[in-house]
């Protein structure tokens, strides 16, 4: 059997970590070029062979029709899902595909999970030089938002490159496993993770007891179009608009000075991160040569619109786990945006405290992914992870309602049954018809799967049906149906071949709170309704027997008419 080792499949940058046996403490692994980080860019030469990393990113300026960044946004998803998405890739999607994503690069076609694939392949052998020996399973870090579909999309990348995926955990409980080891900190910890692409808040429960440490989150919330780059895309509009002005030149968006002057000005943020100024000196068509001064006070002003738009989410991971700023012992950064000095301040105003920035917050869910690798490896058993599910699952009762079996931040793996019946009498079959979200009707939930429960003929009312859910550690769920007095039982794994969007689960969630009052007053029509039927069904039931006869005849008279 080969090396373990933890992955953080990310949206910009890729890493790969192990557990050093001497210090006991993780290690991110550097690659060839001698750095840790693997950009998350894939390219295909006109011979067809495949480029990973830092040549994939150089490729995007000279062949951007053959290089892809960005495919985490596309796991698990389907074409009609990521329509704004493409609006900002220069990649083409294969037009001959139903809603299976493929991408075209040059004359292939691939799906987001090959894609990741390669990435991963590249981590792998960068892992496997390292050692010297082969590596072949891996715990690999995913977002707290990631549904079914895109974890399954996941582990099926992981396959793809010849990794046995162990366990897929959510990126921020990796970061508090990283600091766990580290800090041997208790309490109730926030991880605010701004990464290139993706904003997440996850609210942990440290615990120490007897039988071990124990890390459960109790919620999440986030943005799924909020990270550095929107940063990068007003610092290039807003020298765009200047060179444009001044100069008179234009240029496309993903153009190769577009690009250049992107780096370039990447490089001023990173500046801006240690001095409080720096001057952009960027070359043009013709010789000219366009200056640009920045203050860290100008940049703030010109990026507080973005830093601002993480705290609405916080508030709300807040609520759900009935905590105030407060209450939170310790706050942990992750992601390489969170550099950032206001970033910093306005993290610290907000809860109160200096969050931690000890482990280098591009590398931080890596090293926790290695953490968790090594309880696998070795059996550890003094560790516990509690993650949770993003949304409520259920099925839909009688009339058209939602009976909530799994509620939302529930910690998994979760397991939970509800007992149900029949409406109507001589029933051969139970539509079990699986559901995912916050509202109250079937009509504004998603569906995620259905099948049928044979049951013999009996008055309505007479089966018991078991339901009975089950989340795996990865967040897989797998749904079962009984006949208690018959034994007849159906189930089935719920693994779409594409899902809901990240930023569906949100639609999700704010319409749940819109909608709320809405909601209920038609749920308790439909109970109402229901309720009604089965009366008016055991009545009729009734008066067909001897016993009714006893009924004086304008009493009977009345309740037929009514």
């Amino acid at each position: 059997m080969g090396r373990i080792v933890g992955i953080d499949l990310g949206t910009t940058n890729s890493l790969v970590a192990y557990l050093d046996p001497q210090t006991k403490t993780p290690k991110c692994i550097e690659g060839p070029h001698g750095s840790t980080l693997c950009p998350s860019i894939v390219s295909l030469d006109p011979d067809g062979n495949v480029i990973v990393g830092e040549a994939a990113r150089r490729r995007l300026l000279t062949q951007p029709e053959r290089t892809i960044y960005s495919v985490k946004r596309l796991m698990g998803r389907g074409v009609k899902d990521v329509q704004d998405e493409l609006k900002l890739f220069p990649f083409r999607l294969d037009p001959s595909s139903s809603n299976v994503i493929r991408v075209r690069l040059g004359e292939k076609v691939f799906t987001p999970p090959e894609i990741s694939a390669f990435i991963l392949r590249e981590l792998k052998n960068w892992a496997e030089a390292f050692f010297g020996e082969p590596v072949d399973r891996a715990v690999i870090t995913v977002p707290a938002y990631f549904n079914d579909a895109q974890r399954q999309a996941t582990k099926d990348a992981g396959k793809i490159a010849g990794l046995e995926v162990l366990r897929l955990v959510n990126e921020p409980t990796a970061a508090a496993l990283a600091y766990g080891l580290h800090e041997k900190q208790r309490g109730k910890v926030a991880v605010y993770d701004l990464g290139g692409g993706t904003f997440d808040i996850s609210i942990l429960k440290l615990i120490s007891t007897e039988e071990g440490d124990i890390y459960q989150v109790l919620s999440t919330n986030g943005d799924t179009h909020l990270g550095g780059d929107d940063i990068d895309n007003l610092l290039q509009a807003f020298i765009h608009e200047k060179i444009l002005q001044t100069d008179e030149i234009d240029f496309s968006p993903h153009g190769e000075i577009a690009q250049e002057l992107r780096k370039a000005l990447i490089a001023i943020k990173h500046e801006l991160s240690e001095k409080e100024s720096a001057i952009l000196r960027f070359p043009l068509p013709g010789g000219k040569v366009f200056t640009q001064e920045f203050t860290r006070g100008a940049l703030d002003a010109l990026i507080r619109p973005v830093v601002d738009r993480t705290i609405p989410p916080v508030k709300l991971a807040l609520g759900d786990a009935k905590l105030k700023p407060a209450e939170i012992d310790e706050v942990v950064l992750v992601g390489g945006t969170t550099r950032t000095p206001l970033i910093r301040r306005t993290v610290q105003e907000f809860f109160g405290r200096t969050p931690h920035t000890e482990l280098n917050p591009d590398e931080v869910v890596a090293l926790g992914a290695a953490v968790q690798a090594n309880i696998l490896e070795h059996g550890v058993s003094n560790m516990l992870l509690l993650d949770v599910t993003p949304l409520s699952l259920g099925i839909e009762t009688y009339g058209g309602a939602v009976a909530k079996i799994i509620t939302r931040n529930s910690p998994i793996p979760a397991s939970a049954q509800e007992l149900y019946t029949t409406g109507v009498d001589n029933q051969t079959g139970i539509d079990i018809h699986v559901l995912q979200g916050e509202r109250e009707l079937a009509k504004d939930c998603r569906s995620l799967a259905r099948f049928t429960l044979k049951v013999p003929p009996a008055p309505a009312g007479l089966p018991r049906i078991e339901v009975k859910f089950l989340i795996d550690a990865n967040g897989i769920l797998q749904v079962g149906a009984k006949d208690v007095r018959t034994g007849e039982q159906h189930s089935i794994e719920v693994q779409p071949s594409y899902g809901i969007s990240d930023s569906e689960i949100e639609r999700m969630l704010e319409e749940s709170i819109e909608y709320a009052e809405q909601d209920f007053a038609e749920r308790q029509a439909i109970e109402a309704r229901t309720e009604a039927e089965s009366i008016l069904t055991a009545t009729a039931k009734a008066l067909a027997t001897e016993q009714a006869s006893i009924l004086p005849a304008e009493e009977r008279a009345k309740i037929e008419s009514a």
